[in-house]
């Protein structure tokens, strides 16, 4: 099983990577579908189901399926072009993709969000149609967004498809025993097996330039965030506070009577600053999604910022170490809010950055693997319950929580040896058994919890 640190942590747009970018790679795949037919095509249509019409209009899932119709991409999005491209869209009721003639395609009646049909893949689906110039489809393909900006076709669902399909890797683990064996054996770290995996299907040159874009854009989001104050969208009117928060905490620095739990709102604050972020809409990297970006990004910047000793140096082993974990959830279980509810969601995250702090900070693989085990643990059965299927309540503040418990997953694990009661292998099967048993009004439909006993206004 490999899982590149490129494929857990990919540049996007917010607020959601399965609402949000999903819908648009998915557009994007389906152009290249129609790039690569003989037929001759004249209009779009799609449809969006189960979650994806739900809390799609609150996810900008109808937005963001309408510009990857017109060409738009995550990793390059331009928020002005993209806000002109609506507007033509919207008056002239046509796209033009590159490489396409212009198609008519009239969002309101051509894009189609279906409240009855769920389909049987995944809770995130779609259908992408084309049609000739009587109005005849002439090409659908369903597609599965399925948590992560990961996104599959109806036949490579079906078919089981793997996301390892290149080259054999020298650390081919696919659970936390396997990895531990291997590490053992080895003598290796995981950050060191999962960077020798990563260079076996590139090279070590783009593999540092990758990473190091990812903190910046990581970074770089957490401090827009902490500079930026308002309203952000969507009707709630939920006030951005990272600003606040972080101003009276520069404020407070250097004052002797300081409480040491004020650590916890560093932390906080970082982790709430990207989801601010994400919520307005801006530039996020999936952490393993939107919708828990801010974890991650918090716990490294609070390694940076306020660990003694700590060095940019061991970004990479953060990231790697990060990753790993993070594949391991996704491939036994699942990092969809839609599928899991939010245990999947900021638990991995959470279980990821314990990870990645305990790596940095001296930890042997057996108190990485530790430290991951209690940071999941202790978000089991966590729903996804979004008011008014918008990226904000509670999941701004839930980030900042997911953070704090990961530091102290950590150190809990750095305080012990490795050797443990509950394996993490056990809590992730446990994490892909609760989801299923979840009732699908508390995963990510904003349907129950505080979704329906919060007064949307």
């Amino acid at each position: 099983m490999f899982l590149s640190v490129f494929d857990m942590f990919k540049v996007g747009i917010g607020p959601s990577s399965s609402h949000t970018m999903g819908p648009m790679v998915a557009a994007a795949r389906f152009l290249d579908m129609m790039r690569a037919s003989p037929f001759e095509f004249a209009g779009l249509r799609g449809s969006l189901h189960g979650s994806l019409a739900f809390t799609g209009v609150g996810h900008a899932t109808d937005r963001a399926t309408i510009l990857g119709l017109a060409g738009f991409v995550p990793d390059t999005y331009d928020n002005d072009k993209a806000e002109a491209a609506l507007a033509a869209i919207a008056e002239t009721h046509k796209v033009t993709p590159e490489g396409l003639p212009t198609l008519t395609f009239n969002p309101k009646t051509d894009l189609v969000f279906d409240y009855d049909h769920n389909l049987p893949g995944h809770a995130n689906g779609m259908i992408l149609m084309a049609t000739d110039a009587q109005g005849d489809v002439i090409l659908r393909q369903v597609f599965y967004s399925i948590g992560g900006g990961f996104v599959l076709t109806e036949e490579e669902l079906a078919a089981g498809k793997a996301t390892d399909e290149g080259a054999p890797v020298p650390f081919p683990f696919k659970s936390a025993v396997e990895m531990l064996e291997m590490a053992k054996s080895s003598g290796k770290s995981i950050a060191e097996m999962k960077r020798a995996n990563e260079i076996a299907r590139g090279c070590a040159d783009s593999f540092a330039k990758g990473s190091a874009r990812l903190w910046q854009v990581m970074n770089d989001c957490i401090e827009r965030g902490l500079t930026t104050d308002g309203i952000l969208p969507g009707g709630l009117s939920v006030r951005r506070r990272a600003k606040g928060i972080y101003d009276a905490l520069m404020a407070e620095r250097g004052m002797n009577l300081t409480a040491p739990h004020t650590i916890n709102d560093w932390m906080s604050v970082y982790a709430m600053a990207v989801n601010e972020e994400n919520a307005a809409g801006g530039q996020v990297v999936t952490a393993p999604t939107n919708g828990a970006a801010g974890v991650l990004p918090a716990v490294l910047r609070y390694y940076l910022d306020h660990v003694p000793g700590a060095s940019e140096s061991h970004i990479e082993d953060f990231l790697l170490t990060a990753a790993a974990i993070g594949g391991l959830v996704k491939f036994n279980a699942s990092i969809s809010g839609a599928e899991a509810g939010c245990q999947a969601e900021v638990g991995s995250a959470s279980a990821m950055a314990a990870a990645g702090l305990c790596a940095v900070m001296g930890g042997t693989p057996e108190q990485v693997e530790n430290a991951a085990e209690i940071a999941l643990e202790h978000h089991l059965g966590m729903t996804c319950d979004p008011v008014a299927g918008l990226v904000q309540v509670p999941c701004i503040e839930r980030n900042g929580l997911g953070a704090i418990k990961a530091v102290s997953a950590a150190s809990l694990a750095l305080r012990g040896d490795g050797q443990h009661f509950v394996p993490l292998d056990a809590v992730i099967e446990t994490m892909r058994q609760t989801g299923h048993d979840m009732h699908e009004k508390y995963k990510e439909t904003s349907l129950g919890g505080l979704a329906v006993n919060v007064p949307n206004c």
